[in-house]
This record gives C-alpha cells, structure tokens and sequence, in this order.
C-alpha cells in the first residue's frame, strides 16, 4: 500500500482533468504514465497487499524522464486548447518576399519641434547626429542580419541582407523590434551626448519596410537618401546663415531662397558670409554610414604563454567585427568596390 501511495502522488498532478498543454517528447510519457497508474488502480482491487514494485519502478522511471523534460514539457497558458484560440485567425500573416533586400527605415516623429524644444544646434548639431549614430549602432550590435545602415537629420535606413530568416521575415516583427530597440537606445544614450540637457520628454520614431530586388534597386535607394541629405543640408546651411548672421527673420530668408538652385546658393554662402560650402563637415554633407569592419582590438587578459608559463595580465590583440561609422560617397563605384562583400551576387 505505501508503494501505491508513492506512485499516486508522483502522478498526482497529470490527472486526466489537468489542462495542460504538452510538446509530444512529455505528452507521451504523460499517457505512459497516466496508463500505469490507472492499471495499478486496477491491480490494487484484486492484490491485498498492495505491492507491485514491478509498476512503482517504471513509475519511478517515468518520472524521473518527465522530470529531465520539465524545461519544454508544461504550458498552462489560458489561451492554449480553449474555445477562445480561434481569435488567432485573424492575425495577419506579413512575410517579406524572399530574395529581397529588407530595408527599415525610422524617422522621428515631430522632431522639428523635439529638437526646438532641446535647444538643438542650428543647422546642425553634432552631438544630436552623433547620438543617432551610437542608437543606430546598438542596433546592429544586436541585429547582427543588418549588413549596412545610413543615417541623416532625424532618420535611419537599415539594410538587412537578402538570405536573411531573421523573425522569419515578418515585416511586422522587423520593423518593430529595430524601431522599439533604436528609440529606447536613443533615451538611453541621451545623458551621455547632452550631460547638460536633460531629456524633456519622450522621443517617438516611426518605422516602414521597404523591399528592393536587385543589388541597383538597393544602391539607388541609398543614392536617393544622401542625395537628400546634401540638398537639405546646403538649404538649411545657408536659410540659418540668413537668419542668424544676415539678420533675416525666417520668412524673409525662406523668400530669398525660395526659387534657387544649389550653385545660387552656394554663391550666397560664399559672397555674403565668407563660407565654403566644400569645407563643411562630411557628416553634415553625406550623412552616416555604418558598415561591419575587421578592426584590431587590444584588451588585457590573465594568461600564460610558452615562454612565460606564469598566469599574468597581459595585451593581446585580436582581430574583432565592429561597426564602423563612415561619412563618405556611397553614389559612386568607389565606396562600393571597397566593400564588395555588402552586396550579395544576384541569384540567376
């Protein structure tokens, strides 16, 4: 009887009025031994001394293996096996094509205002852009799939390369995850970029998943977006040249050059204010890129060596993949030949 007793309440918690839901490893040793103690019940009405130490073994032993299973084995999850589960047909199913490049692209929302509020550099404010950078390369510190960002202002694109199976390609999953890990890291950055500005309030990103493709299909989406960054920039460059050095208001300077073309406005940069459009920092004309580099690393660390077998901190340098920021022509070959390991060959 005491034998009975133990292989009861070893099975105890898998009556057959148990909601619990199983991977098939633990679901069949559930059955296994749901079956051995029903038949021991059995065999105890027709045993009077109630000793089966054939049953309490494999008992034991199955349990002993559902125990090893434990980590995949229980769900008791509400949701799982009710009548309430066909809610779940509704959910959209949102693959991105395969064999594209996936491109995410974030912006941020009422940034103009954002940066007013922050007291941000006008045209440009250096520690903003780089603050975007160290986000960014949280980023693809994590999502290791991204084979080439660029970023300019308020936005960043990422790239993840075409064979990716990354959330298995949910352009919803994408998108999220990159846009909710970019607007935490940005906050989470902030004192270390304005130690002097603490931050006001919340800043908010969105996103879009665009696909591309073939290889020119990616490198003209690139072209477009530092195209746009140097035709915003040389606009903003000269519109706060008229407005803080040449004394305009903003409608003023936004008249003056509403109509002109980029060498006009050089000219007013040049012959009113002394400035050399060419001489204005790379970051501000070709905005950020960030790629993955091969970079040697020094560190310390307690090791012996064959000449010195005692264990002491030593340097050792390693080669190591980090992402390395770049302000540089990405519209030409030339940034493209450097790093012909980005694109990937087209599939035939």
């Amino acid at each position: 009887m005491k034998n009975l007793r133990i292989l009861q309440s070893l099975s105890s918690a898998f009556s057959l009025h148990t909601p619990l839901i199983l991977t098939t490893p633990a679901n069949n040793l559930f059955l296994q031994l749901r079956t051995l103690r029903f038949s021991c019940n059995i065999t105890q009405r027709s045993n009077k001394n109630g000793s089966f130490p054939f049953a309490i073994q494999r008992g034991q032993r199955l349990t002993n293996r559902l125990q090893a299973l434990k980590h995949l084995s229980f769900s008791t999850s509400a949701m799982a096996k009710s009548k309430f589960e066909y809610v779940r047909q509704f959910e959209t199913q949102d693959p991105c094509l395969p064999n594209t490049w996936i491109v995410i692209r974030l912006d941020g929302r009422n940034f103009h205002r954002f940066s007013t509020d922050h007291g941000f550099t006008k045209p440009n404010d250096e520690r903003a852009l780089q603050l975007m950078t160290r986000a960014a390369e949280t980023v693809m510190n994590d999502f290791r799939d991204i084979i080439i960002s660029y970023g300019q202002s308020d936005e960043f694109s990422f790239v993840l390369k075409k064979s990716t199976m990354l959330y298995s390609r949910r352009a919803s999953k994408l998108m999220t995850h990159i846009v909710s890990q970019f607007s935490s890291s940005y906050v989470f950055h902030w004192a270390e970029h304005f130690p002097d500005k603490p931050l006001q309030y919340p800043p908010g990103f969105d996103g879009r998943v665009i696909l591309y493709p073939s290889n020119k299909n990616l490198r003209d989406y690139l072209s477009w977006r530092q195209a746009d960054c140097h035709i915003n920039n040389l606009y903003n460059t000269c519109f706060w040249a008229l407005v803080q050095q040449g004394g305009m208001t903003n409608t003023q300077a936004e008249e003056k050059i509403r109509h002109t073309l980029s060498a006009d406005k050089n000219e007013i940069l040049f012959s009113e204010f002394g400035i050399n459009y060419n001489n204005e920092p790379e970051m501000y004309k070709k905005g950020t890129i960030l790629v993955w580099k091969r970079v040697e690393e020094t560190v310390m660390k307690t090791c012996r060596t064959a000449e010195d077998p005692v264990e002491r901190p030593r340097k050792i340098t390693k080669l190591r993949k980090k992402v390395v920021p770049l302000h540089t022509d990405i519209i030409g070959d030339v940034f493209w030949d450097e790093h012909s390991d980005i694109l990937e060959d087209e599939c035939l």
